[in-house]
């Protein structure tokens, strides 16, 4: 169970977020922010939000993405362009501790809120500009996106089975891998600012963070030569591995990372002389004889039921796992026992659920407090906060800024 809050309160409490972002990287770490207690303020245009709202699936009209990309933030409506808009984005630097954008290198300087600006209100301040290729280099003022990140940094090069074309995620990838980076990032440049006294800019590009999710492969070419191919659910570096059929038509993952696994997984299945093989001594040398290994655990789990095949292996303390959708993970024993899904009530669609904080600390846990807001539902409450009377607000909706 996810520990009770204690009366130090979350973490990040008092932490002052702008985001400024939209699909999904920046918005992801604002979001991991806000779990941890962070007071988040989503900024989005007055007639274009952002694009998240729209994305996936909908219930009643509402997008049920956003109700977890935007969870623990306050939602507001704010024209940058315009100098009303300008001016408020300014007022709410000046007592902010991070803001965090994703527009196109040099968008913030068409409005006059560069670094300079922004810095010039608030010296503590970090900037946290998430951008595709990073701020500046040949490609910087390119459109980008994560789909552009996962095809050059090499990942859809080595996925997918031989001869088969390059394969991509079916999933935001490249964004969660630097929305948790961009996370790690603002805590790395808020303890420097501890050092200091000063806020600086971080500078994260889509291209980077899943390059180094990767691995050494830039260091095996390097060195070696050495390309990764195509190799489907087989890896160079052990066998057998891969997702293999049951007898009721279900699939289960195997892996022998550790040699000591991959004998006991040969016992298992009946096929212990091939222990003595020469080649069977080390990872390597048992990946070139993959077709060997699939055949003899393949064999013996399709002549198995998943129920049966997991208990056998859990006995035999072996590395297995169901290939699980989502209608499985829900009801998993191991996610419900961590409450890895939680529920979150919503004003608008009643009980949801959803992944919780993503991980836990015993002292100071995070906690989801509620989920994504409707567009522009905390604007008067949060600018009211900072100071503008209503009769501000009636001047900056004429001017069109909220």
């Amino acid at each position: 169970m996810t520990p009770e809050p204690t009366p130090a309160g979350p973490p990040l409490s008092g932490l002052r977020v702008l985001d400024l972002a939209t699909l999904f990287a920046g918005p992801l770490a604002a979001t991991m922010l806000g779990d941890f207690g962070a007071e988040v303020v989503k900024v989005e245009h007055p007639t274009k939000p952002d694009p998240c709202r729209g994305h996936g699936p909908s219930k009643d009209g509402i997008g049920l993405w956003w109700k977890v990309l935007g969870r623990n933030k306050r939602a507001i409506t704010l024209d940058l362009s315009r100098p009303g808009g300008r001016a408020t984005l300014l007022r709410m630097a000046e007592s902010a501790d991070v803001i965090i954008e994703n527009f196109r290198p040099g968008t913030l300087e068409k409005w006059d809120l560069g670094w300079p600006e922004l810095s010039a209100v608030n010296p503590r301040l970090i900037l946290v500009r998430v951008t595709g290729f990073g701020q500046f280099g040949p490609y910087a003022h390119r459109p980008g996106f994560g789909t552009l990140a996962e095809a050059m940094s090499g990942f859809a090069a080595i996925t997918g089975e031989p001869g088969s074309p390059p394969t991509l995620p079916p999933f935001g990838l490249a964004d969660s891998i630097a929305g948790l980076t961009t996370a790690y990032a603002v805590m790395t440049a808020l303890a420097g600012r501890d050092r200091t006294g000063e806020g600086q800019v971080v500078d994260m590009a889509l291209i980077e963070p899943i390059l180094t999710a990767l691995g050494p492969q830039p260091t095996w070419y390097d060195q070696l030569g050495h390309v990764q191919p195509r190799t489907g659910n087989r890896t160079r570096n052990n066998a057998p591995r891969g997702t293999y059929l049951t007898a009721d038509g279900t699939w289960v993952a195997v892996s022998t990372s550790a040699q000591s696994v991959a004998e006991r997984v040969m016992h298992l299945v009946g096929r212990p002389e091939l222990i003595d093989e020469p080649w069977f001594a080390t990872g390597e040398e048992r990946a070139r004889h993959a077709d060997v290994l699939d055949e003899a655990v393949g064999g013996w789990i399709a002549r198995h039921t998943r129920t049966d095949v997991l208990a056998a292996f859990e006995k035999a303390e072996a590395a297995v796992a169901p290939v699980q959708d989502v209608r499985d993970v829900m009801t998993d024993p191991q996610y419900l026992a961590l409450n890895s899904i939680t529920t979150v009530d919503d004003p608008e669609l009643g009980p949801l659920r959803m992944q919780n904080v993503l991980f836990r600390l015993s002292a100071t846990p995070g906690a989801i407090r509620w989920a994504g807001r409707p567009h522009g539902a905390d604007t008067e409450e949060v600018l009211t906060g900072l100071g503008l009377t209503p009769a501000d607000l009636a001047e900056l909706r004429a001017e069109g800024a909220l």
